[in-house]
């Protein structure tokens, strides 16, 4: 599945081609694929087609385009597209081969690129296509990431891996079109994007208040990383290396941490995710390609995800593999102990 390096990877490979492009023709060739717009298929493709889309918008594992339509909308609307387990977005030519398990088809007119197609491929149809009336953020600032630059440089795992050291604040990546654009769309959020909460990566990631819900939790650690309403954008994958680097068994209790120790952990979540961003994303499963069809390669990085048998690239010690909520958890037994305090 998708998650968050993954959707930055596609978000920053679509930008510069969907900004500013009109809808010139919608196909919907597969209704579930509609399954979370409010309203007929007509609806979705009348109230598209004619219109322009802002840009490219993430939070966490959730991507959207704002969109002004060509008839006046009474509330600022965004095209969401869930990607679920196997959901992609690819950029192709007018003239391509109809990709097999394409749902949903979207011809623009890119100020940069020209005439281009949109698919919307997913094998497994969990994910989908939806328009969707927008609302204020919260806190009055940039609702995700925007903008064509795509976070994961170099630069930034050396600079949020510095953060880790004694007395170093965790720096704000630098985020291309966010607070400082004057544009009434940066700030306003999908209705069904609302509820999900920053990712640790977002320049108005409040940590202070993350770390006393997370620590005001009764449950074990993994389990409150892949809450979205907590923090967006970690899941399984991701989950895993992280407690790996941060020595933290998945079954740690969330009330037996202190204030230092969970930061800890979220320092070492930005750095994998960035580690994650810069290789390109996960890649086990074939499905996941990015915008051009090319697979992530990070997979050949992980050191706990997938590796059960395999020795721990810190101490040697086979690393196992437990079920965990219909999933399963990667460990060492022996740098990741459960600790009583």
């Amino acid at each position: 599945m998708p998650e968050l390096p993954e959707v930055e990877v596609v978000r920053a490979g679509l930008h510069p081609v969907v900004a500013g492009a009109v809808v010139s023709a919608v196909d919907v060739l597969d209704q579930r694929s509609l399954k979370r717009h409010r309203g007929p298929s007509d609806d979705f493709v009348d109230r598209l087609v004619g219109g322009t889309i802002d840009s490219a918008v993430r939070r966490g594992k959730f991507l959207w385009f704002p969109f002004e339509p060509a008839e006046p909308h009474e509330h600022p609307l965004a095209l969401v597209a869930h990607l679920g387990m196997s959901g992609q977005v690819l950029l192709r030519s007018r003239d391509a081969d109809p990709d097999r398990l394409m749902r949903i088809r979207l011809d623009v007119e890119s100020p940069s690129h020209g005439a281009v197609r949109l698919a919307f491929v997913d094998q497994r149809i969990f994910g989908s296509m939806a328009l969707d009336e927008t609302v204020p953020t919260l806190d009055g600032r940039a609702a995700g990431f925007a903008g064509a630059r795509l976070l994961g440089s170099e630069a930034d795992a050396e600079a949020v891996s510095d953060s880790r050291a004694p007395g170093r604040a965790t720096p704000e990546p630098d985020v291309a079109g966010t607070d400082d654009d004057p544009a009434a769309w940066v700030r306003r959020v999908p209705q069904q994007v609302s509820h999900i909460a920053r990712d640790p990566l977002d320049p108005a990631f409040d940590e202070p208040r993350v770390l006393t819900r997370l620590l005001a939790r009764r449950t074990g650690v993994k389990r409150a990383l892949l809450d979205q309403g907590l923090l967006s954008g970690v899941g399984n994958i991701y989950a895993d290396e992280s407690l790996w680097a941060a020595r933290v068994h998945p079954e740690q209790p969330t009330e037996t941490f202190s204030t230092a120790r969970a930061r800890v952990l979220l320092a070492e979540i930005r750095v994998v995710l960035l580690k994650a961003l810069g290789e390109g994303g996960t890649s086990f499963d074939a499905q996941y390609v990015n915008v051009n069809g090319q697979s992530g390669y990070f997979s050949h990085s992980l050191a706990a995800y997938g590796q059960q048998g395999r020795p721990c690239p810190r101490c040697g010690t086979p690393i196992v593999r437990e079920a965990f909520m219909n999933r399963s958890s990667h460990f060492c037994p022996r740098c990741q102990r459960v600790r009583t305090s």
